[in-house]
């Protein structure tokens, strides 16, 4: 209840505020699992993307925003969980695990930070590891405008929304060798390269 209310205030507000624009909802999966992919320049992101996709989002976040009380409250009811970057997190894995297994929606930045230049930089494997493991397609997200974005009055913001990828579109044998994950990692982040255009 609490999620639904506070994004239907935050769609109002952002609609109003921002010249939003929305394409390709009807890419996302309306049921079963799904890994969400994008890019990510601005702590707006995930705030954005949530918005733009018509279910709702789990996304990892960087543990030091836990360490935060207020904080830490709001965005785990909003459906987040923390990651310890920089090393392998075996409990937020298991975390993104749980969530595709249960049929709902991960949302991952596979930079891996943000992208101090608003450039996309490259695409870390665990969204395809994630992908496998939890037998999930994966939705490539392109977010637009919100690089520097702040609070300026009617700054473009959009969101594209591309077609589902298939982990088995990339495996030959039973299981997805190094070089078939680097194959579906840089084939991903050529569509958002492209969607970014």
């Amino acid at each position: 209840m609490l999620y639904n209310f506070a994004k239907g205030l935050l769609n109002i507000l952002v609609r109003v505020w921002f010249k939003w624009e929305v394409t390709g909802q009807e890419n996302l999966p309306r049921e079963g699992p799904v890994v969400v992919v994008a890019n990510h320049v601005s702590l707006w992101d995930p705030v954005i993307v949530g918005l733009a996709l018509p279910r709702k989002i789990h996304f990892m976040a960087k543990a030091e925003l836990f360490r935060i009380p207020v904080l830490r409250q709001l965005i785990t009811n909003f459906g987040a969980f923390p990651v310890k970057r920089g090393k392998s997190d075996r409990a937020a894995l298991k975390a993104g695990l749980d969530i595709l297994n249960q049929g709902k929606v991960l949302g991952l930045f596979p930079e891996g930070t943000r992208s101090k230049d608003g450039s996309l930089m490259e695409f870390q494997p665990g969204a395809g590891l994630m992908a496998v493991k939890g037998k999930a397609p994966i939705v490539p997200v392109a977010v637009k405008g919100t690089y520097k974005l702040g609070f300026k009055f009617k700054k473009p913001v959009s969101v594209i929304i591309g077609k589902p990828m298939l982990v088995e579109d990339f495996q030959r044998g039973k299981r997805l060798s190094s070089r078939e994950l680097t194959a579906l990692m840089a084939e991903l982040r050529g569509q958002i390269a492209d969607m970014l255009r």
